[in-house]
């Protein structure tokens, strides 16, 4: 009997994980499938522009953050949005208002809203005022540490995001998160490359990364 519940312990919490992986697969089909389709996916924009009455007052209506710790997601890599919206949903990834978002939002709103604001355009701040110096060695840090990922033009590729115009708050604090194993990152393969990076580092390559266009 011991044994047969120590067994439900380890089974249970793997089928769980596996049950919420199945589901992000099947929602990515979807979500892929509207993608693809032209008529669709305009559908999808404009029911998604009718949808974002609460993501607005922090992401914009047009994507382009409100707050400097907020990410812009106007031109985001739309499979990485709406994989990202998925793992909020699933407690793979953790934030007080994202993650009840995703739980109240039906599938149909998430891929809706995913569309829309892959589809707006992303206002970067540009260089103006910025250290110079600074940038630049944050460009070297990104051409050697990031790139492979990320895209040359830090626009991200496949379900890797787009780092390109974020603000330079919004990615110190999400890099010194990966490299302090934070729970709301948990898992994520960027926390052994984060910690590869000085605090000197992380803040040059966010200062070259928010005016990136």
């Amino acid at each position: 009997m011991r044994l047969f519940s120590a067994l439900l312990l380890f089974i249970l919490p793997t089928l769980a994980s596996a049950a919420s992986q199945s589901e992000v697969d099947l929602a990515l089909s979807r979500f892929q499938a509207v993608m693809q389709n032209p008529t669709q996916k305009a559908a999808a924009s404009e029911a998604g522009a009718q949808r974002i009455a609460f993501c607005q007052h922090c992401h914009g209506k047009d994507g382009n953050s409100l707050r400097d710790y907020i990410p812009n997601i106007a031109e985001q890599n739309p499979v990485y949005l709406f994989t990202a919206f998925e793992k909020f949903g699933t407690g793979e990834r953790s934030d007080f208002v994202m993650s009840k978002l995703a739980k109240e939002l039906s599938l149909d709103d998430r891929i809706n809203i995913a569309v829309y604001y892959s589809t707006q355009q992303v206002r970067t701040l540009g260089y103006q005022g910025a250290d110079m110096a600074q940038v630049e060695v944050g460009k070297t840090v990104y051409q050697t540490t990031c790139y492979a990922c990320h895209g040359n033009d830090a626009k991200g590729q496949d379900d890797r995001p787009r780092l390109a115009g974020q603000p330079a708050e919004y990615m110190r604090r999400t890099l010194q998160l990966f490299k302090d194993d934070d729970p709301s990152r948990a898992g994520s393969l960027m926390g052994p490359i984060a910690k590869t990076l000085s605090t000197e580092k992380i803040e040059a390559v966010a200062a070259y990364l928010q005016g990136l266009k």
